[in-house]
């Protein structure tokens, strides 16, 4: 039987998984405590921290090429992009915000990998300390359901 056909409990079972992240080190304060809470509910959901591989890039626009090359490694169930953008004076937001996720998108898609996008855009940094802890949480769940969703199981 699928993992899909057995409920809640087993879509959330990470005991089997290989999970990959990718990190923006671009407002480390940020992403550090999305990491963080994110990997606390890897375990909690069985995933083992040997189990689990980061990768730390300069910024959110550096996140597709490093989940692409995860990807292409056949070696994860799931990746997870760990960014924050906030918003400044310019465009430069838009572009950013823009362009990093349509990247995560375009390798899930290419490579029929889920990635869990915990990316922020957020208008300043108080918003984005408010929501770190919620979002790293949330990305662990989209990667082990996701993941065992799309398993074939048996």
């Amino acid at each position: 039987m699928r993992n899909a056909d057995r409920g809640e409990a087993a879509r959330l079972d990470g005991r089997e998984l290989h999970i990959g992240i990718v990190q923006a080190r671009f407002n480390a304060a940020i992403t550090d405590r999305i990491v963080a809470a994110c990997r606390a509910e890897l375990a909690a959901l069985g995933v083992g921290a040997s189990a689990t591989t980061t990768l730390q890039v300069p910024g959110a626009l550096e996140i597709g090429l490093a989940l692409a090359t995860l990807a292409e490694s056949d070696e994860f169930d799931a990746l997870i992009a760990i960014g924050c953008v906030i918003r400044g004076e310019t465009y430069h937001f838009e572009l950013v915000a823009n362009e990093s996720g349509a990247a995560v998108t375009r390798v899930s898609l290419d490579h029929g990998v889920p990635i869990a996008n915990a990316s922020l855009t957020c208008e300043n940094e108080a918003q984005a300390t408010a929501r770190a802890d919620d979002k790293g949480r949330d990305a662990g769940r989209v990667a082990v359901e996701m993941a065992n969703l799309l398993d074939d199981g048996s």
